[in-house]
């Protein structure tokens, strides 16, 4: 295995973080104290093609490799996790089903308009009785003339209350079994669909909705593939989606680093850097090292991905890994910071804050640990 980057790898890291360095950091301060996404980010990431980084040229993308992908995931998360987050959920959750199985009419009708930052996406799956168990869902979709009526709730759905639409999965047959679950396809707003925004602790710039379903008809036209009983897709677009997310946990723990590094310089107690005494220089060692091992896991799961070998005990091994990562070195950061760790003034307590959001999105920690053990045969 070449352990380098490619040099196109290594010109695509220069290329986002300069962009990311000049366009988004400036927003980020704004942005979080007034936990409103600047839309216009949208527009800009499609005009430097960064929307589709993974998808085929012929498809409207960029046509790079999932490695690529994760290379923007992280030089966005180490600009602005809430950011990275909203990137995420529209250019894989929100649509990635629907350039992987849907029908030519909804790839141009929803696919195409998403990649050229037209339209805003997201992907309505947990409920609030249902977390991470997937099969306990409630959301129901019943058969009508022309379509589908759904009921039922949707919450901590990124993008929701910026959305021009979600792709939503509901139950289509009582049973719980996997063909049993549907997506849909829903453009927003809908009648039936009442969203309203959550505030959070961490990923605050990010708008993350609680949904309320009641009797919103979708059109036959708007159900994924056109057929029931696309949750195999689902399951495979969550595995894919986590090696991506561990980058983003990348990103965060790399911003947390630098800063630190930083304050190690810049903080002198007796007349010396406080980086220069052993307990502090001890903690930025492990940081880097832990940064370091957990970025090139994640890499292998890139590398997996692009070979067609993924599957969701591996997925499962990187998100945990990466996660817990970024947990411990952003709390870290804010212990070598001291008082400092804990104002806004210096941005470690954000990053502590949108680490804490990945060990509980994209399945938790548990449910990491829980599919891993699986796979050892318990």
């Amino acid at each position: 295995m070449d352990f380098a980057y490619s040099p196109e790898h290594e010109q695509l890291r220069t290329t986002v973080r300069r962009f990311a360095e000049a366009e988004m950091a400036p927003l980020v301060e704004e942005a979080e104290e007034s936990e409103r996404f600047p839309r216009q980010l949208f527009r800009r990431w499609a005009e430097v093609g960064l929307l589709g980084v993974r998808y085929p040229e012929a498809d409207g993308g960029a046509g790079f490799d999932k490695l690529a992908d994760c290379i923007v995931r992280e030089e966005f998360s180490r600009i602005c996790q809430s950011f990275a987050s909203s990137w995420s959920a529209h250019t894989h959750l929100g649509i990635w089903p629907i350039w992987r199985t849907g029908t030519p009419e909804q790839k141009a009708r929803f696919l195409q308009p998403a990649l050229r930052g037209e339209k805003i996406a997201g992907f309505g799956l947990s409920e609030p009785d249902g977390g991470s168990d997937i099969r306990a869902m409630k959301t129901r979709a019943t058969k009508v003339d022309g379509g589908y009526r759904l009921t039922g709730s949707k919450m901590y759905i990124t993008n929701a209350p910026i959305a021009d639409f979600l792709l939503v999965a509901a139950r289509t047959a009582p049973e719980l079994k996997p063909d049993s679950i549907s997506l849909f396809i829903v453009e927003l707003p809908n009648p039936g669909f009442a969203i309203s925004s959550l505030k959070k602790e961490g990923i605050r710039a990010s708008e993350t909705g609680l949904i309320y379903i009641e009797d919103a008809f979708v059109p036959d036209s708007c159900l994924l593939a056109g057929r029931e009983g696309t949750y195999p897709v689902l399951l495979e677009s969550l595995s894919e989606n986590r090696v991506g997310v561990a980058a983003n946990c990348v990103g965060i723990a790399t911003a947390a680093f630098e800063a630190s590094m930083a304050y190690a310089e810049e903080r002198k107690v007796r007349g010396k850097p406080i980086g220069s005494y052993q307990a502090i220089g001890h903690r930025l060692a492990d940081m880097a090292a832990e940064i370091e091992a957990a970025r090139w896991l994640v890499n292998y799961g890139a590398w997996r991905v692009d070979g067609g070998t993924i599957d969701a005990a591996t997925a499962a091994k990187v998100k945990l890994t990466a996660a817990d990562m970024a947990l411990r070195v952003t709390e870290s950061a804010i212990r070598l910071h001291g008082g400092a760790g804990i104002m806004r003034e210096y941005p470690v307590g954000r990053h502590h804050r949108d680490a804490l959001v990945y060990v509980i999105g994209e399945g938790t920690a548990e449910i990491q640990r829980n599919i891993i053990a699986r796979s050892l045969g318990f």
